[in-house]
């Protein structure tokens, strides 16, 4: 069984995860074990992103 990876990378805009996370979904991406793995780095990233952007306006 394979484990996700530790931490995604962090170099993708908010928009791009954002996406990503968009099409996983509408594909039912969340079905097999893999998909639902992806989904939660995305969210880890999409997270990082989201402080990233909050970081830069401050």
């Amino acid at each position: 069984m394979p484990t996700p990876p530790a931490e995604p990378p962090r170099a993708r805009s908010l928009a791009v995860v954002n996406e990503e996370i968009r099409a996983l979904l509408a594909d039912g991406g969340l079905v097999t074990q893999e998909g639902r793995w992806r989904y939660e780095e995305l969210l880890v990233e999409w997270a990082a992103a989201v402080r990233g952007d909050v970081t830069e306006a401050a």
